[in-house]
Order: structure tokens, then C-alpha cells, then sequence
């Protein structure tokens, strides 16, 4: 009897689980709807330098039922974009951000933060110029619904950090009156898998 019992609570528990991780979906980020954007000091505040990595990928994951989340995103930094050819040219070389070495920048997290059933923040870890540092996005927007032309649920955030540039050894610049924070400005869709 006793043999009995444990083996159903032990298969309650399995099943339990199973139906746990399947209320979890999986989304593909779409890259054409997916803007990592960032605000940077030029020259002490004489002006600000603003631009986006067009090139990026990665997954979403997301519970709903049970408000929990993970998400792991790479982003290529030779797709970086100032709108200036010649900024462009400067911020990939061996000065900034040395792509030949470091190719990517990527922020992952394992876990989403909620007050009620609004998405605050999502803490993770931030890889850049191959250092590692805890950043949280705080999220302004963030919804669920389905897609018109995907056929498909979609989900889609706004969010937003700010970094201190010379923590990650970008700090070109520092030395000569710079501010080294960055504003991040994160816009992210991404569609469920089948």
C-alpha cells in the first residue's frame, strides 16, 4: 500500500510538472521588428549620439499562467548604425568596440518581474566587448496578442537601461570628458514558434 502511495504522489508530481512546463511557449524574435537602440554623451553633453544594432536574434520564452519568462538575445555589432558612415566605420574598429574580437553582444535572463499582472522588469545579464554585468530592463510596454499576418501570437516590449559604458571596457572617449552612460532603448517582437 505504502508502495502504492508514493509511486502516485511521485507520478502526480511528474505530471505536475509536465503540465507546468507546457503552459510555457517559446517565441523566435523577429529581426525586421526588433530594434536595440542606445543614447550616448558626445563631448560632455555638448551633444548626444544615437543609433541601433540592425542585426539580432534570439528567443523568447513565456509563461503566462505562471508570470515567468526568459529571454536570450545576440546582437551583431558590426550591424551598428549611427545614420553616419564614418562613425560607423570608427565604432566597429579596435577604438570601441573591436568586432574583429567581439562579434556580438548578447543579454540573457532567466526570469521576468511582475506587480500583479503588469511585466516590470526583466534583471539578466549583459555581454559586452566580452565582459559580463548584471543589467535590468525596465519595462514600459508589454503585450500579447495575435498577429494579422503571422497567423500566429506575437509578443512585443518596450524597454529600457542605462549602462555605464567603461564597466564593459568601451571607453573610448572617458578620458576626455565623456559621460560613460548609455540609455539602452529596447523594441522587441517576437512570434511563437509552431
Amino acid at each position: 500500500m505504502k508502495k502504492t502511495s508514493k509511486f502516485v504522489a511521485a507520478s502526480l508530481l511528474c505530471l505536475a510538472g509536465v503540465s507546468t512546463a507546457a503552459l510555457a511557449n517559446e517565441y523566435t524574435i523577429d529581426p525586421s521588428h526588433t530594434y536595440p537602440s542606445f543614447e550616448a554623451d558626445h563631448m560632455g553633453g555638448l551633444s548626444k549620439w544615437r543609433g541601433k544594432i540592425n542585426k539580432s536574434e534570439g528567443t523568447v520564452t513565456y509563461d503566462k499562467v505562471n508570470k515567468k519568462g526568459k529571454v536570450d538575445v545576440t546582437m551583431q555589432m558590426a550591424s551598428i548604425d549611427f545614420g553616419f558612415d564614418k562613425m560607423n566605420e570608427h565604432a566597429v574598429g579596435e577604438d570601441i568596440f573591436n568586432v574583429a574580437k567581439y562579434p556580438t553582444a548578447r543579454f540573457v535572463s532567466d526570469s521576468f518581474v511582475f506587480e500583479g499582472d503588469k511585466l516590470v522588469s526583466i534583471p539578466g545579464q549583459l555581454t559586452l566587448k566580452g565582459v559580463t554585468k548584471p543589467v535590468t530592463l525596465k519595462v514600459n510596454e508589454f503585450l500579447c496578442k495575435p498577429h494579422p499576418f503571422a497567423k500566429r501570437e506575437a509578443c512585443g516590449a518596450d524597454a529600457e537601461a542605462t549602462i555605464n559604458r567603461g564597466d564593459f571596457g568601451v571607453d573610448y572617449g572617458l578620458n576626455r570628458g565623456f559621460k560613460p552612460e548609455v540609455k539602452l532603448l529596447i523594441s522587441i517582437e517576437a512570434i511563437k514558434n509552431p
